[in-house]
């Protein structure tokens, strides 16, 4: 609505004629004086001319030259008549062009039951009170991520409050790495991202750094893949994991043993480490916020400017915003070719392996410590056999003894790294990793040994299942006759661990009865 006054330059755009009035009393005009606007095109006639109209046309503008025709158009299926084909129609008419090339067609926002929203049913969910309280990228992030091309998208609001932590939790890394592991660095600007990490740098970090980075190497290239083929909602799933399970839950985690006093067995701080690990947090951050950024630009686009980065001051300010910045997955233009050439990023599938089964240690006494209900600051003595053919994961376990001592609350003075265990007096808790690889906690003080022995009776229950599977299909001649010699080997190799895995078992059992006994 305009106020009737000769020049027409104050207006008002509200929901209902008092909303006008009462938006005009709050700026000092008379709401007596309000004219609602009449010059207006049909809804579909206007609409129709969005993908040339917007830039410039009928005028031959620099931006129709350059963005018409359009790549996508996304809309929902509801309308492909009303807007989509007179868009179409009236592209093809007045242009000579089709206005774009694919039609990405999405689903209507349905209420959590999956029913109509409508005002008679009472079930209608406003975005503006959605967004007032959880936040515009919440919103935005849970329709994304809930759509499947063509399928209506129930808008269920717990997943959009668990979105809403999600958003808290970037933040909360954001402020970690900003207000904490940076806050003493000099030449911060030295830390800022101006390309991936070359192979030369990856080969210097410690293992957990090139475990992050080959994690989030491999998922900016599995976004990139999804959301050129527009599985939107798997790219942004594989986003939230890696965020929340790989990065906050692991990396930071572990970070910590480098950057601050204390955490060390020894009480220093390598200063080595520290500078690594301060930039891998740096990259790791930049580098989730650019491939994140489509799916929640308003969150991203605030915490990217709290990072380290290289500003073009003589650039205007908008120049410098994180959504023009480069895709992660650069690709380098090469004169002689004419062509551009993708700039490959370091990824390493033995440093992923190896950081995945020091998880699995933690994971293994964690669980241990949940299940015999030990204190939650009780640091525990723990021995770790890793054999001796697996060097390499017992130098990598040896290097980041201190974080396993965090993460799992070891008690530093009494844990031992062997290649074999013997037996000794005290009865212990026995937990199987993999491949030969097993953590042995002493009972004395920690455990009940009844319930060790009802925890191992299931495992051995379960090893038992099992084996049987497994020696019935090697029994079977149409799978040892028919199968390739790789498989029925593998099949082989699998039931040699299970049974070694079991006669372990059995033996810690058989101490335990013991104990029981007695």
């Amino acid at each position: 609505m305009y106020y009737t006054d000769s020049t027409r330059t104050d207006y008002i755009v509200a929901r209902s004629l008092e909303d006008a009035r009462s938006q005009a009393e709050e700026r000092g005009l008379d709401p007596t004086k309000l004219e609602q606007e009449e010059d207006v095109l049909d809804t579909w006639f206007s609409s129709g001319l969005w993908p040339f109209a917007t830039l410039g046309w009928p005028n031959q503008s620099d931006d129709l030259a350059k963005y018409f025709p359009g790549t996508c158009l996304e809309t929902g299926y509801d309308i492909l008549f009303f807007w989509v084909a007179r868009m179409a129609m009236m592209s093809l008419e007045l242009t000579g062009k089709a206005p774009f090339d694919v039609i990405y067609l999405h689903g209507l926002v349905r209420a959590a039951d999956g029913s109509k929203m409508s005002k008679t049913k009472g079930n209608v969910v406003d975005p503006l009170d959605v967004t007032k309280q959880y936040g515009a990228d919440s919103l935005r992030y849970s329709l994304v991520t809930g759509v499947t091309p063509g399928q209506d998208i129930p808008l269920n609001m717990d997943k959009i409050v668990a979105n809403a932590s999600f958003a808290n939790k970037l933040w909360n890394i954001c402020k970690f790495v900003t207000d904490n592991a940076l806050k003493d660095v000099e030449n911060i600007e030295d830390l800022a991202v101006d390309g991936p990490i070359t192979s030369e740098d990856f080969d210097k970090l410690g293992a957990p750094e090139q475990y992050i980075i080959s994690k989030c190497h491999t998922l900016v290239y599995k976004v990139t893949e999804e959301i050129e083929a527009y599985n939107l909602g798997e790219a942004g799933r594989r986003l939230y994991e890696f965020l929340w399970d790989e990065f906050a839950d692991w990396y930071v985690e572990v970070s910590k043993t480098r950057l601050y006093e204390g955490a060390k067995s020894d009480g220093n701080i390598d200063t080595e480490q520290k500078r690594q690990a301060q930039r891998v947090l740096v990259y790791i951050l930049d580098t989730s916020l650019r491939v994140l950024h489509p799916y929640m630009p308003y969150v991203t686009e605030q915490l990217w400017h709290h990072l380290p980065r290289k500003v073009d001051k003589s650039a205007d300010v908008s120049a410098n915003a994180l959504m023009l910045q480069d895709w992660p997955q650069m690709k380098v233009y090469d004169d002689e070719a004419d062509s551009f050439t993708e700039k490959p990023l370091v990824t390493s599938s033995e440093a992923e392996i190896q950081f995945d089964v020091f998880k699995e240690i933690v994971r293994s006494i964690r669980n241990a410590r949940a299940e015999y209900n030990v204190d939650l600051g009780k640091k525990i003595p723990a021995t770790i056999v890793v054999p001796s053919e697996a060097q390499r994961m017992q130098d990598m376990v040896k290097d980041e003894l201190d974080a396993l001592n965090l993460l799992a609350k070891l008690d530093s003075e009494n844990v031992k790294i062997v290649t074999d265990f013997s037996s000794s007096t005290d009865e212990c808790v026995q937990l199987v990793v993999r491949d030969g690889i097993e953590v042995y906690l002493p009972l004395s003080g920690l455990i009940d040994p009844v319930k060790e022995r009802q925890r191992l009776e299931r495992q051995d229950k379960k090893l038992a299942k099992e084996i049987e599977k497994l020696s019935g299909r090697l029994q079977s001649k149409g799978f040892v006759d028919k199968a390739p010699e790789v498989v029925v080997a593998k099949a082989r190799d699998e039931l040699a661990e299970l049974e070694d895995q079991a006669a372990k078992i059995k033996a810690s059992l058989d101490a335990l009865m013991e104990t029981v006994s007695s």
